[in-house]
């Protein structure tokens, strides 16, 4: 039996995955999110932590985080990886769930890493087609809010926006439905997999912009390489 992890980033496809995860009855015992140590937010989404653990306790499932610098370096990241999955084996974890859809260096890269240390990963959600997962999201009965935009490729209009189908009708073509090449990041804060909802308020809207990286190694599997920085519209959630 697999005794497993969830990689869990608290938005849409973490949330669906695990839906997937649960009724193909994986044992999924744990969930591990990478936090911001500096400013106790989910790293990428800016979500806070109080909110994540809010979370973590609506699903009924025990957290586990992965604390990281400002902006780690790959060396940084894997690291701080490799030092808690030793952990989460030595109490017996042998099995870790993703929610990647069809970024190909990724998924390698997540199984080459695992399987160093005598895990095995699995995909619910793997190559299944993103309009399809997101209207199935929306009929299931989740509820997500947009919290980060990525300024070059989505503007700052989208970031607290409740995706449903409006939203979708309002994305430009060339956005993914899922967010899957880093147009957008979510917070699930109801659904089927909730016991009952995250309550939550809704604070500011701000502008981070992120240094390119100096190392080709730090890219983190970027179909383009970031030769200058990037911006991010980020919408601030405030517990309830």
């Amino acid at each position: 039996m697999h005794k497993a992890y969830f990689n869990w980033s608290g938005g849409k496809d973490s949330a669906l995955a695990l839906y997937y995860a649960l009724q193909n009855n994986i044992h999924v015992q744990k969930l591990l999110t990478n936090v911001n140590a500096v400013h106790n937010r989910i790293s990428m989404h800016g979500v806070r932590r109080s909110l994540l653990e809010a979370q973590a306790k609506a699903i009924g499932l025990p957290l586990d985080t992965i604390e990281l610098p400002e902006q780690p370096s790959m060396k940084d990241y894997e690291q701080a990886v490799v030092q808690k999955l030793t952990a989460l084996k030595e109490e017996g974890f042998n099995s870790a769930v993703f929610g990647d859809i069809f970024l190909e260096d990724l998924k390698q890269y997540r199984e080459n890493q695992l399987a160093s240390i005598g895990f095995k990963a699995i995909f619910p959600l793997w190559k299944r087609n993103t309009t399809e997962l997101i209207h199935t999201f929306i009929d299931l009965g989740f509820k997500t809010i947009v919290v980060c935009t990525n300024a070059e490729i989505l503007d700052e209009s989208f970031a607290g926006r409740v995706i449903d189908r409006d939203f979708l009708k309002d994305i430009p073509a060339h956005v993914d439905p899922c967010g899957e090449n880093g147009e957008f990041h979510t917070f699930v804060y109801d659904g089927p997999i909730f016991q009952q909802p995250v309550e939550f308020t809704t604070g500011e809207k701000v502008f981070r912009e992120y240094i390119a990286p100096k190392d080709n190694r730090d890219q983190c599997f970027s179909k383009q390489p970031q030769t200058s920085n990037m911006g991010f519209w980020f919408w601030d959630l405030l517990p309830a």
